[in-house]
């Protein structure tokens, strides 16, 4: 058993190095000039353009369509190919059309998590030859709009998107004299499915004009179905509120948990219910567990920072922490942007010789934003300065803004399949804890929201050594803690391979899983679940890096939850059991204030 060092908080030495803004700005906006004397109006005039598109920039899609036409136009060999591939998939329309059988597989298929064709009715003339139809020519924009030599990549990637998003709207899915289910329900109901999805619609349309926020339905109420593990809040500041956990074991591993959750939305994600709580697994097998609870800021709040969200939230919960359970380091844990932002702070630590982190577990959150995903293709100057115009007004990013954008990246699934099933079927979306959650939004402050997308999206300053805080740079391969990463084999929020790239810009021991699921759901993998399965390797301090595929080649799957063998890793990095520190610390200030939740995630 590795024993757990007690913490050295070292203070700050006098730097010698010239003294660096907390984020380096890039060389292009070193020698921008003062702002215009009509700056003002550009920018409203950008921010009502911008409500008016839902945030996303046209000029951005426009110059893709244009890269993308200009180089299509002067490949007479690309040209060429995708005529013989449309003439290919005209060919197997017709012999589809022809010999069609139930026992003949169809020519196309959808995408994985394309769920419109599933009905049986799809398989039968004429539905068939409609379904099949629109799969080929999805399947031809999908070869047209490849890579190609001298197209530059993200237009590539943001063409294809927009075909995408036009075909999707054109889908026979979305029709009901053109969709068998829809034509079923309507026939068994005599139109009743019609009316009640009428309503549906009327509903939805007057509460997204109106941007009424849902209660929880009966259920799922946070306090009492969700989030409901026993705890206290024991620290608040305008920032966050830190939870701290019952326990429920006589003895606990005497170095606590503190758990910094993304601030994109609320932290119960991770608390959800009884059964597939992580922080109640945590707490039944031995853990004292923090957590941090964000406020949902408002326009009074437009000004903070990255360095507000480390400063007055990750360090302020760790000294914290600290004074409630003394003399112990503490087992650090990141999801998301969450994450990426423990990374930054341990990151800061290691280079100030602060030694209170026993480890360091960092779940879907991505340290290089190279390979970042879908969301890259929102980011670009124009799409990034169209969002910051936005903000401007407000003084944060709605909660609007955020969901459409994660909705769009597989709208097939969360836009059409929903509205097809809601609209059309006359069908009540079936409430899970997982619905709800997403449902519940937050908004990102101005400041922090810019500084995020440019810094990290966009320049990828924190692995190219160009990321200070407090006036000097900071890198990763610094930190000294065992460090546990998860990656997510589905997720397009933060890619597997992505969230890999950990091991090349750290040095210290590292464990890697790479369990099923996408960016919330193989997160969420309670053991009791019995479902997925799960990779996980060792890679010692100073070993060689290895590459993503000739990892996944190297490790087999593991069925089921990887949750046991994070706490094992955990448990062979503490230094002992412990009877259950006190709730709160009142002669230090942090007296237990209310029961869990506490009010900041009721917060609209």
């Amino acid at each position: 058993m590795t024993k757990a060092a007690k913490p050295d908080k070292a203070k700050h030495a006098t730097p010698t190095r010239t003294q660096l803004p907390a984020v380096i700005a890039s060389s292009e906006q070193a020698h921008q000039h003062e702002p215009h004397v009509h700056e003002n109006l550009d920018q409203a005039s950008r921010a009502a353009v911008a409500m008016i598109t839902g945030g996303v920039s046209p000029h951005a899609f426009i110059e893709a369509w244009g890269d993308w036409t200009l180089h299509i136009s002067r490949a007479p060999g690309r040209q060429l190919e995708l005529a013989e591939h449309a003439q290919e998939n005209l060919a197997k329309l017709i012999k589809q059309a022809i010999t069609a059988t139930p026992d003949v597989p169809p020519a196309f298929t959808p995408k994985p998590y394309d769920h419109r064709f599933k009905h049986p009715g799809w398989k039968k003339a004429p539905f068939n030859v409609w379904s099949q139809g629109f799969l080929a020519v999805q399947d031809w924009w999908d070869y047209a709009t490849d890579h190609l030599r001298g197209l530059r990549p993200e237009d590539a990637d943001r063409t294809r998107f927009m075909a995408r998003q036009t075909l999707d709207m054109m889908s026979p899915s979305n029709f009901p004299v053109l969709n068998p289910e829809i034509i079923e329900q309507t026939m068994a109901c005599k139109g009743a499915n019609l009316a009640e999805g009428g309503t549906h619609f009327l509903h939805d349309y007057l509460n997204t004009i109106a941007q009424v926020h849902e209660p929880a339905p009966k259920g799922y109420e946070i306090g009492k179905e969700l989030a409901c593990t026993p705890g206290e809040v024991v620290f608040r500041n305008d920032l966050f509120e830190l939870i701290q956990y019952a326990p429920q074991t006589e003895k606990v591993q005497a170095e606590p948990i503190l758990i910094v959750p993304a601030w994109i939305m609320k932290y119960y994600i991770l608390d959800l219910s009884p059964h597939n709580s992580m922080v109640r697994y945590l707490v039944e097998q031995g853990y004292t567990v923090f957590m941090i609870s964000w406020c949902n800021p408002t326009s009074d709040q437009a000004e903070l920072s990255l360095e507000d969200y480390r400063k007055q939230g990750v360090m302020a919960a760790l000294d914290a922490v600290n004074a409630i359970v003394p003399d112990r380091q503490v087992h650090a844990v990141g999801y998301c942007l969450g994450g990426t932002m423990l990374a930054i702070a341990a990151a800061t630590m290691a280079r100030d010789n602060d030694t209170r982190l026993a480890s360091i577990t960092l779940m879907a959150a991505q340290i290089d934003f190279l390979e970042a995903g879908e969301l890259l293709l929102f980011l670009d100057e124009s799409q990034i300065t169209f969002l910051e115009d936005m903000m401007w007004e407000k003084g944060y990013l709605d909660r609007p803004q955020m969901a459409r954008a994660f909705s769009a990246i597989r709208s097939e699934d969360l836009i059409y399949s929903r509205a097809v099933r809601r609209y059309f079927l006359g069908k009540e979306d079936l409430p899970t804890d997982m619905g709800v959650w997403v449902t519940d939004t937050t908004r990102m402050p101005a400041r922090m929201h810019s500084e995020y997308l440019r810094g990290l999206f966009l320049e990828n300053r924190l692995t190219a050594g160009r990321f200070a805080v407090e006036g000097r740079v900071i890198a990763m391969k610094d930190i000294a803690a065992p460090i546990f990463a998860v990656g997510t084999e589905t997720d397009h929020i933060a890619p597997w391979r992505s969230v890999y790239k950990t091991q090349l810009f750290t040095d210290s021991d590292l464990t890697f899983v790479l369990t099923s699921g996408g960016h919330n759901g193989g997160i969420i993998n309670e053991p009791e679940a019995e479902r997925g399965h799960f990779r996980l390797s060792l890679r010692p301090a100073g070993a060689r890096y290895v590459g993503p595929d000739a990892w996944f080649a190297r490790n087999p799957a593991q069925p089921g939850s990887w949750w046991p063998a994070w706490t094992d890793w955990l448990k062979a990095r503490s230094s002992d059991v412990a009877p259950p520190p006190a709730t709160g610390a009142a002669d230090k200030g942090f007296p237990p204030l209310e029961a869990a939740p506490g009010p900041y995630v009721y917060q609209l």
